[in-house]
């Protein structure tokens, strides 16, 4: 059996696309790929043998060769794979389609061709058995012309058994010349369906190198859309870290608001003590002309003193009762005053650290 389809005498009957797969001889388990990618799967019919085959060609490598006999079964093992054993290959073919009703397809295909399979086989028994019976019925009648012909022994007898004999040769000769008129139609009628063939073929080989082309425009924009792809997602994915950044600023402009309003609320405490300082403030002129009315009057009781010794003995413990007094004063005045001084230091601090971080803000 030639690998490649002889089509002067062999005809597809019907074409699919499927990944090819064979058993692995040694574990006869694990499936081995016979093709890198999905190939045609065709069934042929060989008028002249009456027989059936599936063919599948990678490029120039034939991956299936297999005879369909009677006795194969093809069996559906999932959804999308079926596979079949050829003894004569000594091997298990395999076929994953791209769909579950491409599968069913082949497969009811397969059924059919095995029952043509097994048809034709009966038919070409019978006819063997003809043949035979046909052979032994001649085999017992030449014996019997030949004792007829040996017994009578006559030139009569001879002609007279010799002219049938003739008649029969003629007319197969004639059967043959008709057989050979048909058979040299049959070539023309071949060499024409060749041609045809051929003639598709070669249209098949076009497209098939318009699709291969195309194969190779598609996997380039596949590729250019997979980089852009990875482009996008290496953007999205600085976005997002350039969010996450947005919103830990925002908590920390939150936080600072409300830093914010504390220090605006305390500015506003510390503004009423400052009023109430300055309040304060405002009777220190009334003690000091009180301090210089005292002195007046001391140094007019000074003078007087020296007209008025007894009324100074008397004065002077009022004076330095007044001295004591006085003394204090000044003592809570300069304290006073020092409290004041800190404050306004503290204060001005505070607006300068208040505009400081405004500006930073």
């Amino acid at each position: 059996i030639s690998p490649v389809p002889p089509y002067s005498r062999e005809q597809p009957i019907f074409t699919t696309r499927a990944h090819v797969f064979q058993i692995d001889p040694s574990t006869k388990k694990n499936w081995v790929p016979a093709s890198k990618q999905a190939v045609t799967v065709s069934y042929f019919y060989d008028s002249t043998r009456n027989s059936y085959r599936i063919i599948s060609v990678d490029g120039a490598k034939v991956i299936i060769n297999s005879t369909i006999t009677p006795n194969m079964t093809f069996t559906k093992t999932s959804q999308k794979f079926g596979q079949w054993a050829d003894s004569r290959a000594n091997t298990v073919f395999g076929l994953g389609f791209p769909s579950e009703q491409q599968l069913t397809k082949f497969a009811e295909k397969f059924q059919e061709v095995k029952e043509a399979a097994k048809l034709a086989r009966d038919r070409s028994q019978e006819k063997i058995e003809t043949s035979s019976n046909h052979s032994q019925e001649s085999g017992r009648e030449t014996p019997s012309s030949t004792r007829a012909s040996s017994v009578n022994g006559t030139d009569d007898e001879k002609a007279s058994h010799g002219g049938p004999a003739e008649a029969h040769l003629k007319s197969e000769n004639d059967k043959l010349k008709i057989a050979l008129a048909q058979s040299s139609s049959n070539v023309k009628k071949w060499e024409t369906e060749l041609q045809t063939l051929r003639e598709s073929n070669a249209r098949l080989t076009t497209a098939l190198q318009e699709s291969a082309a195309s194969i190779e425009h598609w996997k380039k924009q596949f590729s250019a859309c997979k980089e852009e792809n990875d482009q996008l997602r290496s953007k999205i994915e600085e976005l997002e870290e350039q969010c996450n950044e947005i919103n830990k600023e925002k908590e920390r402009n939150a936080q600072l608001s409300r830093r914010l309003q504390e220090l605006e609320t305390e500015l506003q405490d510390k503004e009423l003590e400052l009023e109430e300082l300055r309040k304060q403030g405002e009777i220190i002129p009334q003690l000091m002309s009180e301090c210089e009315s005292v002195s007046t009057q001391l140094q007019a009781a000074e003078k007087k003193n020296k007209d008025l010794e007894e009324k100074v003995r008397t004065l002077r413990t009022e004076v330095e009762e007044s001295k004591h007094r006085q003394t204090n004063l000044k003592t809570e005045l300069k304290n006073f005053l020092d409290v004041l001084d800190g404050k306004i230091d503290e204060l001005h601090d505070f607006r300068q650290g208040l505009s400081k971080l405004g500006v930073d803000n």
